[in-house]
């Protein structure tokens, strides 16, 4: 499991330290405070009133929407984890017939939205320790048919003769390399941050090079 660790979110100026109502609609500005209380605190010592507190709706206001926290929980995560799942099909299904391609697309978008939606990856990654196991089955199965996705990917690499992955006693696991590919790219979203060395797309571009040579991947 990974390690807990606070995450530091951007805080408005002093000035508006009171809470002033979301713009958005009620439900989304509860889920986008709910995100940011989780992250920077953790779910256990987080209450429905410091949610609605940051959003600037009354407690009466979640209830008609979520029954409790642990069902607001699963929702964050499961909407998280559902889009990252279309968007990886998405870009696969776009990036031709060269497994090569389809590798790099798939790493391309996985790692963007690591960059681009920290907190949100972070959340969803710490704290479904939390729920409840009729809560996390949904969120599992995406989880593997994301894996499944980039198994695909391998096996027809392989079987195309354009990967050559490393062998352990003459045998090649493929679930177990996409398993180390999703750890890599999914725990970018612990330490990158905007201002560094490589943009969010060069990052992506890095991270799609390094899994190419993972797999043995051959020149075009």
């Amino acid at each position: 499991m990974t390690k807990r660790k606070p995450v530091r979110v951007a805080e408005p100026p002093a000035a508006a330290a009171v809470a002033e109502r979301d713009p958005r609609p009620p439900v989304e500005a509860i889920r986008a405070a709910a995100f940011t209380q989780f992250a920077e605190r953790g779910y256990p010592v987080v209450t429905v009133r410091d949610i609605m507190k940051a959003c600037g709706l009354t407690q009466g206001a979640l209830y008609n929407h979520f029954k409790s926290k642990d069902e607001l929980l699963h929702d964050i995560i499961a909407s998280t984890q559902g889009e990252l799942e279309r968007i990886c099909q998405q870009a696969v299904a776009g990036a031709g017939d060269d497994p090569r391609a389809k590798l790099a697309a798939f790493v391309r978008v996985y790692v963007l939205r690591h960059c681009r939606l920290r907190v949100e990856a972070l959340v969803a990654n710490r704290e479904i320790s939390w729920l409840g196991a009729d809560r996390v089955a949904d969120i599992r199965r995406s989880r593997r048919a994301i894996r499944d996705i980039l198994v695909t990917i391998l096996r027809q690499g392989v079987e195309r003769g354009v990967f050559d992955p490393p062998q352990i006693d003459g045998r090649r696991d493929l679930k177990a390399m996409a398993m180390a590919l999703l750890d890599q790219c999914t725990h970018v979203s612990m330490w990158y941050g905007p201002g560094g060395v490589l943009t969010e797309e060069q990052m992506a571009k890095l991270y799609g090079e390094m899994a190419l040579r993972a797999v043995g991947a051959k020149p075009q």
